[in-house]
């Protein structure tokens, strides 16, 4: 990128409004996390607490999912942190915009950074564009619609009595479905799930709670990293 690079409020807009449409499927995301936070017993001000903190869709469906009292803050954090390592590659693709910048600017931008946001991002920079703004703006639309979206999930939810007689206690079991088919990329991916797949389902076997979870995970990674550098 030869251009010198800018940060500008115009790019902050802009960002903002090109990535309005991505928001809106993930504030339906976020209608879902809301709605399952309550079933695990968070108020609605540790709902977007959460949301406004982690602002990591993936992993707070996962603690979710791995909830219940106590809480386990080591398995969670394992887990936050096996599923957002892929933030360090992808943010290092954005070094053309961020270098230049003064750290409070490039590390307040990183925080907002979401698969969805950086995928509009990384189109604008690679088209030219020289105003890091832009990545701050598809962030703060994403953070937003994700906040606002887990508040009235969670509002929503709690007017429901009975959430199994809708189905919703299969919501996150679903979700985490449809995040799977969407990471599908072909047979290549086979051996990382299938190893994945059976690294979770032994550990399972032998040891209690939800370790499963965090071993086939990692298992999965690490089988995908070496097939992806060797």
């Amino acid at each position: 990128m030869t251009e010198q690079v800018s940060f500008t409020r115009q790019g902050v807009l802009a960002g903002f409004l090109a990535t309005v449409p991505v928001a809106l499927s993930i504030f339906i995301f976020g209608l879902v996390f809301g709605i399952v936070a309550g079933q695990k017993g968070l108020s609605a001000l540790e709902t977007v607490l959460m949301s406004g903190v982690v602002f990591a869709g993936a992993s707070q469906m996962l603690a979710m999912e791995l909830w219940h009292q106590p809480v386990p803050i080591l398995t969670l954090g394992l887990a936050a942190l096996i599923i957002n390592l892929r933030y360090l590659m992808m943010t290092a693709a954005l070094k053309p915009w961020l270098a230049s910048l003064p750290p409070w600017k490039a590390y307040g931008t990183l925080y907002l950074i979401a698969d969805e946001n950086w995928a509009v991002s990384i189109s604008q920079m690679r088209a030219g564009g020289c105003d890091a703004g832009f990545l701050l703006g598809s962030g703060l639309a994403i953070y937003s619609f994700w906040l606002v979206a887990s508040l009235i999930g969670r509002l929503f939810g709690a007017v429901i009595e009975q959430p199994e007689r809708f189905g919703l206690d299969f919501v996150s079991t679903a979700v985490f479905v449809a995040l799977a088919v969407g990471l599908w990329r072909g047979r290549g991916e086979i051996l990382p799930w299938l190893v994945a797949g059976s690294v979770a389902l032994l550990v399972k076997w032998l040891l209690p709670g939800t370790w499963y979870l965090i071993a086939g995970g990692l298992a999965g990674s690490l089988v995908g990293a070496w097939r992806d550098v060797r």
